[in-house]
């Protein structure tokens, strides 16, 4: 009997020992289940220019940073259309190439229901050429040009006004500024309106070209070479945007969060994008 008994305690104690570790490795399992969020991909509809990289070199690697759940992958668009088209049709999931003025007019005239979560640091719009050094080489009859989407338009025919190349009409919404808001024309410049991504190209036949910072970018134009540069309104910086049903997804507030935080600002100090004009919410 005292064998019998020593053979089944033993058995008992093989069996008990057993199931303590298969529960050990059980809790570990779930522990680490429960440490690692699964990470979910998410297209961002880009233009040609700085923002593509923004998104992969800071945004994408803070939501990771964050455990978020999510990671940011790109779609480059070459216009200034198909992003807000294809985020409505949830091709995309978000799209970050475009200001607040241009959101509102774009989205108003196509009837989107598209919402910008946050404003990014943003390259302005640069008068370059190939021809003349400054603005006092300009002569009567010179070819300038502009964007042709209204937006970007009016942000140009500002810009040349800045520089007392023209004057607009004092009624005139300057938002909404067209070359028939032209006042005064001194030196009876002609004006060449085209689309964004064709301006860069278009300095081989023009005087100068006024070239928002999506494409001077991608062109690699030095903005120390501009002729004259862009001082942003904040209504000109790009926004990061979404479809309203979306803004306020576990996603959409993911990426509100990190675009507000300091980690990003810090971020930005320390790359490419350091001398692009910030967001006035971070000097308040």
């Amino acid at each position: 009997m005292n064998v019998r008994k020593k053979v089944v305690l033993a058995i008992l104690s093989s069996v008990i020992v057993t199931a303590l570790a298969a529960c050990g490795t059980q809790n570990k399992e779930a522990k680490n289940e429960g440490d690692t969020k699964s990470v979910e991909e998410k297209v961002i509809g880009v233009a040609p220019g700085p923002y593509g990289d923004m998104v992969t070199d800071v945004i994408s690697p803070l939501l990771e940073e964050k455990n978020s759940g999510y990671t940011l992958t790109t779609k480059v668009f070459n216009d200034y259309v198909q992003p807000n088209k294809a985020l409505d049709k949830g091709q995309i999931d978000g799209n970050l190439f475009q200001h607040t003025a241009y959101l509102e007019q774009f989205a108003t005239d196509n009837d989107l229901n598209l919402t910008a979560l946050q404003i990014v640091p943003t390259l302005g719009m640069g008068i370059y050429s190939k021809k003349i050094d400054s603005l006092e080489d300009l002569k009567d009859g010179d070819i300038i040009s502009i964007p042709n989407d209204a937006s970007n338009l009016a942000r140009a025919l500002l810009l040349l006004e800045v520089n007392q190349l023209i004057t607009l009409k004092e009624d005139v919404n300057v938002a909404k500024a067209t070359v028939d808001d032209i006042a005064e024309n001194p030196k009876k410049l002609e004006f060449k309106t085209l689309e964004a991504a064709q301006l860069v190209r278009s300095q081989d036949t023009v005087t100068t070209a006024l070239v928002p910072g999506n494409f001077s970018w991608a062109a690699k134009l030095d903005p120390a070479d501009a002729l004259a540069l862009e001082d942003l309104a904040e209504d000109y910086k790009n926004v990061f945007v979404v479809t309203t049903d979306a803004a306020d997804s576990d996603f959409a507030q993911a990426v509100k969060e990190v675009l507000e935080s300091q980690e990003f600002k810090d971020a930005i100090a320390e790359s490419s994008f350091k001398d692009f004009s910030k967001p006035e919410f971070w000097s308040e």
